[in-house]
């Protein structure tokens, strides 16, 4: 499928803008950096997807990456670091660009089918995670690894994720455990299974809808049941361990308990920031109090403002990308070391960079 040129397809910058019929589509054209995703394209998609709304020849809008090995492996951490080192603001524009482009996919007036084939993490989730109809294929590799560089789930992933079968949304999000097809859809990140053999026919497919019960029956002709995933049978100790009001208490309920999976879960989280740990938590506690999505986003600028201007982002990109040593320095360090305070000055309002959303 991002193999085939759509008709009228045209490339701006890392987006190629095509057309088919009524299908408009929108591809992520980085395949060497796994379609990560810079500033530059979230304001392309942004344009183009407010002018498709109000155009009456457009039906449904289509998301998809170049290349087989993912759909994007999130937003560009490098640019991110390179910017935060040298005191540019970009951090905090590309974060509220991208986070009104994700809440505008979860609003749009018209059917979006994202297509999450191979690798989707962090920022890919922020596009594809909320939009209508979310395809999934065998060779999807879902995650929301942040905590593991020194951030959090940001993207509104907390939302969906605060949602999840009992609190497999908790575990997937503190320990950033990828997800197959079968995952992903039982978590609520996705809708349906059609083999990676398949997408190529979906453009054409589409190119005559105009509403969602027309996508819908459209990719169901298409769609196969998923390979067998793991989180519905690991439900009992996850929903044990993770339902715990505390990262301590979690750490403590995970080393008594002796299934393999959750000495796993509890090794990835040793690995963490014990901060990030912590204010994940706190966040996806709250989202699951939200009513609205755009709460947590509004939530989510706040905390990454907070992480970009501290220490431990900054390492935890340095020792993955930068210098990729595997060997961050957090600090604090220990859990214990991890006051409320700490936790609390990420959830401030941030005064006039508040992100709004109009009703």
């Amino acid at each position: 499928m991002n193999e085939t040129l759509v008709q009228d397809g045209q490339e701006d910058g890392d987006i190629i803008v095509g057309a088919r019929g009524a299908l408009r589509r929108l591809t992520l054209n980085r395949p060497k950096a796994l379609n990560a995703i810079t500033l530059g394209m979230s304001v392309t998609m942004t344009q183009m997807m407010r002018a498709w709304a109000c155009d009456p020849a457009a039906g449904a809008v289509m998301l998809d990456g170049s290349g087989e090995r993912g759909f994007c492996a999130g937003g560009d951490i490098r640019a991110i670091y390179d910017a935060a080192k040298s005191g540019d603001p970009l951090p905090q524009k590309f974060w509220a660009v991208e986070y009104h482009l994700n809440v505008m996919i979860a609003r749009y007036r018209k059917p979006v089918v994202a297509i999450m084939d191979g690798v989707v993490m962090g920022g890919g989730i922020g596009l594809a995670g909320h939009a209508a109809h979310r395809i999934v294929t065998e060779r999807s590799l879902v995650g929301m690894p942040e905590v593991g560089i020194g951030f959090f789930p940001d993207i509104g992933a907390s939302f969906p994720l605060a949602r999840a079968p009992g609190f497999t949304g908790t575990y997937l999000a503190l320990t950033g455990e990828r997800m197959n097809a079968a995952d992903a859809i039982y978590a609520g990140l996705a809708d349906m299974h059609i083999p990676s053999a398949k997408l190529a026919a979906i453009p054409d497919a589409l190119a005559a809808c105009r509403n969602a019960d027309e996508v819908r029956k459209q990719l169901a002709v298409l769609s196969t049941p998923p390979a067998p995933g793991k989180l519905d049978a690991a439900r009992d100790w996850i929903d044990i361990c993770f339902g715990a009001d505390t990262v301590e208490e979690i750490f403590a309920r995970l080393s008594a308990n002796e299934a393999e999976a959750a000495q796993a879960a509890l090794a990835a989280m040793k690995k963490a920031s014990p901060t990030s740990l912590k204010i994940t938590l706190r966040n996806m506690r709250d989202a699951a109090k939200f009513n609205r999505i755009e709460e947590c986003f509004i939530q989510d600028y706040r905390i990454a403002l907070a992480c970009i201007a501290g220490h431990d982002m900054i390492e935890g990109i340095r020792s993955t990308i930068v210098d990729k040593d595997r060997n961050p320095a957090w600090r604090p360090d220990t859990l214990d070391k991890v006051t409320p305070q700490i936790v609390e000055r990420h959830f401030q309002p941030v005064g006039a960079l508040e992100l709004k959303f109009a009703d």
